[in-house]
C-alpha cells in the first residue's frame, strides 16, 4: 500500500465521520471511548475502540566535497569479536576530506524519513489492549563526484520503501505483554558522557558504552512490569527472525527511576534457537545510574560481554564516568572512557583510554558559550593519540530563530613503530547553522561547514512531526 494512499484514507474516514455517514462508516463523532482510556492527540473512535495517529517527515539534503575517504582521528576499540561488523565494537572515528579525483568533484545526498504510526486501544480484563502498526518509509539518494553512489544495487542500503518498521499487540496496564515486530527492551540508557564534545569510543559506540553483541530487537515476546517504588522488570525472548547461530535471544532488565536517581542492568544471551555450540553464543551485560543532586549530575555506566570462539572465547568491557557541575552562569563536565578484553584465542587486548571535558557559560538570557576537547589514547603500542578541540556560541535570536556557531580543531599524533609510521596531523574546521521553529512541530535549519583540508559540506533540514 502506497503512503499516499494511505494517508488519504485515513483523511477520508476522519473528514467523513458526521452523523449522516457514522452508521454507514462505523466511526462516530463522539470520542467517549478514547476519553475513558485516557487517550488524546488525533484519534479516531468506534464504539469499542479508540484509533490514536501520529507521524513525521522529516527532510535533509546535503551538498559539497567531502567524500574522498574520511582521515581516522582514533582507532576506536577492537573486542575481538568474530560476528558481522554490524554487530562488532570494531570502528574508526573520522574526519571528512575532499575528493581528489579529476572532474567535478562535487557531492550530495537527499534523503527523506517518513513514519505513520497508528495505535488502536480497546479496554480489557487484563488492562488496556493495544495494536501498534509502524510504518517508515526512507528515500535517500547518494551522488560522489557527481556519480550515483551504490552499495549493494541501490543508492544507499539503508534506503527502502514503505514497510513496518512495527508491528506487534500489546495487553496490559502495570504488567504489559507484548508480542509481533518491535524493538528491543535493552536498557542501554544512563550512559551518554556530560561534555559538550563527547568522547570518542563512546560515539563508535552509538554515544554510550557499547550495547553488546547479541542481536536484539525484531520479532519478540516480551514482558514488563512495575514492582512499585519506581522499580520496573522486564523479560523477552528476542530476535526470533533471525537466520542460522544469531537466532533467539534472551533478554532480562530490572531498573529504578526516583526524583534523583535513574538506574538499570540489562543482561543478554544469544544465539539459543539453533541448540549448538559455535559463534552465535554470546552474552552481554549495560549498566547504568545517574544521579542528579542540586547543582551536580553523576553518572556511571559499564558494559561487558564476549562470545564463543574455537581455540578460546572472547571477551571485552567498556566503562564510562561522567560528571556536571553548574555554578550559576557555567556549567563545568568532565569524562573518561576506558576499553579493554580478550580477542579470539584468549590473546589480551591493548586497554584503551579517553579523556573529555567542557566549561559552558550564560551569556546573556539566550546566549551561551561552551569550551571543550576530548582525547583518546589507543592501547596499541605505536599509534598516536587523537584528540578535538572546539568551541561553541549558541545564540537565539527570536523565540523562533537559533543561531550555532563552532570552530575547531582534529588532530592526530605521529604514529611510529612498530605501527606504520605516519606524520602527526592536524585539521582546523568551522560550522555555522541557522535552526528556525516558527511552532506547530515544524523545524528547519541551514548550517555549513568548512575544514582546512579542503571539505566542505552544507546541509539544510527541514520536519514536521504530529501526534
Amino acid at each position: 500500500m502506497k503512503l499516499k494512499s494511505l494517508i488519504l484514507g485515513s483523511v477520508a474516514a476522519a473528514g467523513l465521520s458526521t452523523a449522516g455517514f457514522a452508521a454507514d462508516l462505523g466511526v462516530l463523532t463522539s470520542l467517549d471511548v478514547c476519553d475513558d482510556l485516557g487517550l488524546s492527540g488525533l484519534t479516531i473512535s468506534s464504539d469499542t475502540n479508540c484509533l490514536q495517529i501520529s507521524g513525521s517527515v522529516a527532510y535533509t539534503f546535503e551538498y559539497g566535497n567531502w567524500d574522498g575517504g574520511g582521515r581516522t582521528v582514533a582507532n576506536t576499540f577492537v573486542s575481538g569479536n568474530p560476528l558481522p561488523s554490524t554487530k562488532n565494537a570494531d570502528g574508526t572515528v573520522t574526519i571528512d576530506q575532499p575528493s581528489t579525483l579529476a572532474g567535478s568533484n562535487q557531492d550530495w545526498d537527499s534523503k527523506v524519513e517518513t513514519y505513520l504510526k497508528f495505535v488502536g486501544t480497546a479496554s480489557s480484563d487484563f488492562g488496556p489492549a493495544r495494536v501498534v502498526i509502524n510504518l517508515r518509509q526512507r528515500d535517500y539518494y547518494r551522488s560522489r563526484n557527481a556519480v550515483a553512489y551504490a552499495v549493494g544495487g541501490k543508492t544507499h542500503p539503508d534506503q527502502h520503501g514503505l514497510r513496518a518498521e512495527d508491528a506487534y499487540v500489546q495487553v496490559g496496564d502495570t504488567t504489559i505483554l507484548s508480542a509481533g515486530k518491535k524493538g528491543s527492551i535493552f536498557n542501554e540508557g544512563d550512559d551518554e558522557p556530560f561534555n559538550f564534545t563527547g568522547l570518542f569510543m563512546s560515539k563508535d559506540a552509538d554515544v554510550g558504552v557499547w550495547e553488546g553483541p547479541v542481536f536484539k530487537g525484531g520479532h519478540v515476546i516480551q514482558l514488563e512490569t512495575g514492582l512499585g517504588n519506581g522499580i520496573a522488570a522486564k523479560i523477552g525472548l528476542e530476535a526470533l527472525d533471525e537466520q542460522g547461530v544469531n537466532a533467539g535471544s534472551l533478554i532480562g532488565v530490572l531498573q529504578y527511576a526516583g526524583d534523583n536517581v535513574t538506574a538499570h542492568i540489562s543482561g543478554s544471551v544469544g544465539g539459543l534457537l539453533d541448540g549448538q555450540q559455535n559463534a552465535g553464543d554470546v552474552y552481554a551485560v549495560h549498566a547504568g545510574i545517574t544521579g542528579t543532586f542540586d547543582m551536580y549530575k553523576l553518572r556511571a555506566a559499564l558494559a561487558a560481554g564476549g562470545g564463543y570462539a574455537a581455540g578460546g572465547n572472547w571477551g571485552y568491557w567498556n566503562g564510562l564516568v561522567s560528571g556536571e557541575a553548574n555554578f550559576d552562569m557555567f556549567k563545568v563536565a568532565l569524562s573518561g572512557e576506558f576499553a579493554g578484553g580478550t580477542a579470539a584465542g584468549g590473546a589480551a587486548l591493548d586497554t584503551d583510554v579517553g579523556f573529555g571535558g567542557s566549561i559552558g557559560a550564560t551569556v546573556t538570557d539566550g546566549v551561551s558559550i561552551n569550551l571543550g576537547g576530548r582525547y583518546f589514547n589507543d592501547g596499541t603500542a605505536g599509534i598516536g593519540d587523537g584528540y578535538q578541540v572546539a568551541a561553541q556560541l549558541v545564540a537565539a535570536v527570536t523565540e523562533t530563530i537559533k543561531i550555532t556557531g563552532e570552530i575547531g580543531v582534529y588532530g592526530h599524533g605521529e604514529d611510529v613503530a612498530p605501527a606504520a609510521a605516519a606524520a602527526a596531523w592536524s585539521d582546523f574546521y568551522g560550522s555555522a547553522e541557522l535552526g528556525w521553529a516558527p511552532g506547530g512541530g515544524f523545524t528547519s535549519s541551514l548550517g555549513a561547514k568548512v575544514q582546512q583540508n579542503g571539505a566542505y559540506k552544507v546541509t539544510f533540514k527541514a520536519a514536521k512531526a504530529f501526534q
